[in-house]
């Protein structure tokens, strides 16, 4: 029987394991391979197998640089998104119309993501809606809203503040609020309730929002390179010039392996807190438990 449910569990798992293995796992081995090879002169790779790659871009400034302000501005969505998302997320999970204004979160995703990018672009332009109106109002040059890091940061908010919504909210929804109630009687008021109560019992949603964020921000291409210009040019920039215009393929790969390892790292973090979570809520159940026979 034991190895009935075993083979049965292998068949079931087996379209999912192979979908990972032809359109994740091959692909990621192929870019590891790519960026030990050597770049060939009309694009493509080549032998022999060198670490030029990894040397060129450790050793050089603008690499760095480039590194920096891609980690900086995704940390700053990231924070922005978990300022609105929170707020925003409980009074969802409270509200009598929950459904209706969840699905005014969803909304956004039913139109396509460059169309919302232009939108941006006819707000922020120059000729845009914001400096039209202030010209009308009396000011004599129009403002510089596109081509900087902060418009990246505003439509990068924008686009994945939904992404921090759904899992505060589906973490929140499953809450008993009884508990906030009981530490108020207790004699605490409503916000330090819920931060010592709520926050806490909420932490796996959040750390989701914030991966769910963090991670698609580091590999934006389209809004840095539509928004931000040169001065807002993030890693998918640089990735993207590495392909077309130099046909560097191995450098490009070895920039792409940053954002396997930072995904990982994220990832990884995210299973040990919940790990962490987990072995504590069976801790605090088994001692409630043991009392409770006493």
């Amino acid at each position: 029987m034991k190895s009935k449910r075993n083979l049965t569990g292998f068949l079931i798992s087996m379209p999912g394991v192979l979908w990972l293995t032809v359109f994740f796992l091959i692909p990621y081995l192929i870019i590891i391979l790519y960026s030990f090879l050597t770049p060939g002169i009309y694009g493509g790779v080549e032998l022999p197998f060198t670490l030029a790659a990894y040397t060129r871009m450790l050793g050089s400034a603008g690499y760095w640089q480039i590194l920096w302000k891609t980690v900086w501005i995704s940390l700053v969505s990231t924070v922005i998104c978990l300022g609105i998302g929170l707020p925003t997320a409980y009074f969802i999970a409270t509200s009598k119309r929950s459904n209706i204004l969840l699905t005014l979160v969803i909304v956004p995703f039913w139109t396509n993501f460059l169309v919302r990018i232009f939108g941006w672009m006819v707000i922020l332009g120059r000729n845009g809606v914001i400096n039209s109106f202030l010209q009308l109002i009396g000011f004599d040059r129009p403002l510089t809203l596109t081509y900087t890091p902060g418009s990246v940061i505003l439509v990068i908010s924008y686009m994945y503040l939904p992404y921090m919504i759904l899992p505060l909210y589906s973490a929140i929804e499953k809450f008993d609020f009884s508990l906030v109630e009981a530490a108020m009687d207790l004699g605490a008021k409503r916000t330090e309730a819920i931060m010592k109560v709520l926050i806490p019992s909420i932490r796996g949603g959040i750390i989701a929002g914030i991966i769910l964020v963090f991670i698609p921000a580091l590999g934006s291409y389209a809004i840095p390179d539509l928004v931000g210009g040169t001065d807002g040019a993030m890693l998918g920039n640089l990735i993207a010039k590495q392909l077309t215009a130099a046909r560097n393929w191995p450098s490009s790969s070895a920039i792409s392996m940053i954002f396997l390892l930072i995904s990982t790292l994220g990832l990884l973090v995210y299973m040990r807190i919940n790990r962490v979570q987990t072995k504590r809520r069976l801790t605090v159940r088994e001692s409630y438990m043991n009392e409770e026979e006493i």
